[in-house]
């Protein structure tokens, strides 16, 4: 199926784009989808890709959009796959394997996260530097794919070092103020309890989201560089006594949308 996918897709972009070969593959976090509605030179519903699914969540497009940003040749996914939609593991990380075998080295992840760190405001952008899978489950077990990966991958710097850098610099030469800490997964699709949030403190996160970490995880393994950017979009639960829902999610993703393409532009002209 995975070749099936990418035959697909390479079909697609030889009738419209000619030789065009990914090298940047970004996945776009709730209320970010803006940039691909900025840079599209092709977009492809998943709908219609062999072995991808439908994407359900507010303010996911669902598509897989191909364009130029900053002379480089970039795919994004305008949506991502969820673990608490329903979807097995492997369909959530799927897309990331379908990048991988179209070209993509490096690979930028986005989301919208609930702040741990009681520093952080809602709206704040923070460059993830590590992870903690509180996920219960991992994207590699089954059957390895020693084409792509080892069967043990070492996990020590998921976040490319030297990227985390560059995208703190980057956003230093722009003024914007960058957080930057560790991001802990949940499955959702409930929000966490303040419990729940004290135990993610305690266990060193910054942030807490319910995406992400499966996909870097799956990147790694398959040696792709990787930068994470996290939009968070309220403080979580016990952090603050306001009540947690989607609608401020997107509200405070709408606020610091323009800071967040501004940023990954200037990363992708860095890249």
């Amino acid at each position: 199926m995975l070749q099936k996918t990418v035959d697909f897709i390479n079909k697609k972009i030889k009738g419209e784009l000619g030789d065009f070969v990914p090298e940047i593959g970004i996945v776009l976090g709730s209320g970010l989808g803006e940039l691909a509605d900025e840079f599209c030179s092709l977009a492809i519903p998943y709908t219609e890709i062999p072995g991808f699914e439908a994407s359900t969540v507010s303010g996911h497009k669902g598509r897989l959009v191909f364009a130029q940003i900053n002379g480089k040749n970039v795919v994004m996914m305008q949506g991502r796959f969820h673990f608490y939609e329903g979807h097995p593991m492997q369909k959530v990380v799927y897309p990331v394997k379908v990048m991988k075998k179209l070209g993509v080295k490096t690979l930028i992840v986005t989301n919208a996260a609930g702040g741990v760190n009681p520093s952080f405001n809602p709206s704040d952008l923070m460059v993830i530097t590590d992870h903690i899978n509180f996920m219960g489950t991992n994207p590699l077990i089954g059957e390895n794919d020693d084409s792509m990966g080892e069967r043990f991958p070492d996990l020590s710097s998921v976040y490319t070092p030297e990227l985390v850098d560059l995208t703190k610099r980057t956003a230093d030469k722009l003024g914007i103020d960058l957080q930057e800490g560790v991001y802990i997964a949940f499955t959702g699709p409930s929000y966490e309890t303040p419990a729940e949030i004290r135990m993610a403190g305690t266990l060193g996160a910054d942030a807490v989201g319910m995406s992400t970490v499966p996909e870097a995880i799956v990147a790694a393994w398959a040696k792709m560089n990787v930068i994470g950017i996290s939009c968070i979009c309220n403080s979580a639960a016990g952090v603050s006594a306001a009540p947690l829902s989607h609608s401020d999610v997107i509200h405070a993703a709408g606020i610091a949308k323009d800071r967040f393409k501004v940023l990954v532009k200037e990363v992708i002209k860095g890249l």
